[in-house]
């Protein structure tokens, strides 16, 4: 689409005055749109779970309930919260306008309608929509390159949707806001994301990986930093990509930064990823039970790798403790355990 253009949507359009519908809807198919109506608030909220719009215009005096709570419910599904809503009132009160921002209001139409004002802020606010879905569509993208990350090794099966959902309870736990949890959710489908330019020899290498395999395997930190380019939406899940192998003794990869220098929601990251890994059987060795995971991670503390009471907050949730098995493949030589050179996690074969 050119954006520099008109931009064409579908409209939604609630109000319980069928004159205002006509009048609005004959405005906007003559500039090009799609309009649906709806006469109640309820009726409204049941077109759009069957068919979402790009923009919403609302009144807000509607029988059932008013036009207020309507954009409260869609502002809090978060399949909405990010669909336009203009507000549609004759009351210029100060009280109204306030109400409808805090409702979650993206903009405000007076009665009687005027044509021009009407096609500004419509024209205005599809632009933006459409800057929202490019956004939202290059996040995509990436999320699916880390599933297919995911997808080219068995023995990774589900670990993506493990460690979202064991990094954003650990930090619900931890009291962090809820931009941070939502956060840790994505970075937990995304902290691997950079395997996609990591070779399947070494990617799935059976045996214990060598020290340039090694070298090569810690650059995804780097590629994953990389391809999550400079969206806005994923400025609190880049550091966890980029540092979630970090550890506090400066001994991690891929900056050895230390203590406070590695970003929290990183740190949380690399707890549970640690965990998901010991617990997960691989073609070199056994899952180790819950409790002996529990064990590692506090000798990682001890050893000075990670957080204290982030490992004992973590082991403190009521996570279902299934040990998971792989899924069976052809028989491959089983490896000896390598001793670490110095605190290299993917030499202990940690991989995850």
């Amino acid at each position: 689409m050119n954006q520099s253009g008109p931009v064409r949507g579908h409209i939604l359009a609630i109000d319980d005055q069928q004159p205002n519908l006509t009048l609005l809807t004959q405005m906007l198919e003559a500039e090009g749109h799609i309009v649906r109506t709806a006469g109640t608030g309820l009726s409204a909220l049941e077109a759009i779970d069957r068919q979402p719009p790009d923009l919403i215009l609302l009144d807000v005096g509607l029988p059932d309930i008013n036009g207020f709570e309507v954009c409260r419910r869609l502002k809090h599904n978060p399949l909405t919260r990010l669909t336009p809503v203009v507000m549609v009132t004759g009351l210029n009160s100060r009280e109204h306008r306030i109400e409808g921002i805090n409702a979650g209001a993206d903009d405000f139409l007076g009665k009687p309608f005027d044509s021009g004002e009407l096609r500004a802020r419509v024209g205005s606010l599809l632009r933006l929509k459409r800057y929202t879905d490019d956004l939202e569509s290059a996040e995509s993208v990436i999320l699916s390159l880390a599933l297919t990350v995911e997808a080219r090794d068995p023995y990774t099966d589900g670990h993506c949707q493990r460690l979202a959902e064991y990094a954003s309870a650990l930090g619900r736990a931890l009291g962090l806001s809820n931009e941070e949890v939502s956060a840790l959710h994505r970075g937990g489908y995304l902290h691997d994301v950079g395997k996609i330019g990591i070779a399947d020899a070494i990617l799935q290498k059976p045996t214990p990986l060598n020290a340039s395999e090694y070298a090569t395997m810690k650059a995804h930190t780097v590629i994953g930093d990389r391809l999550c380019g400079n969206l806005r939406s994923l400025a609190l899940v880049r550091p966890i990509v980029r540092h979630h192998h970090e550890l506090l003794n400066g001994a991690g990869y891929p900056d050895g930064l230390v203590g406070d220098q590695i970003p929290l929601l990183a740190q949380i990251v690399g707890v549970v990823d640690a965990y998901d890994a010991m617990t997960t059987s691989r073609p070199y060795r056994e899952a180790l039970s819950v409790e002996a995971a529990h064990e590692e991670l506090r000798r990682d503390v001890a050893r000075g790798w990670r957080r204290r009471d982030l490992v004992e907050a973590f082991i403190a949730l009521p996570l279902k403790s299934a040990v998971r098995t792989p899924v069976p493949v052809p028989a491959a030589p089983r490896a000896r355990m390598l001793k670490a050179p110095g605190n290299n996690p993917w030499g202990r074969r940690r991989v995850s």
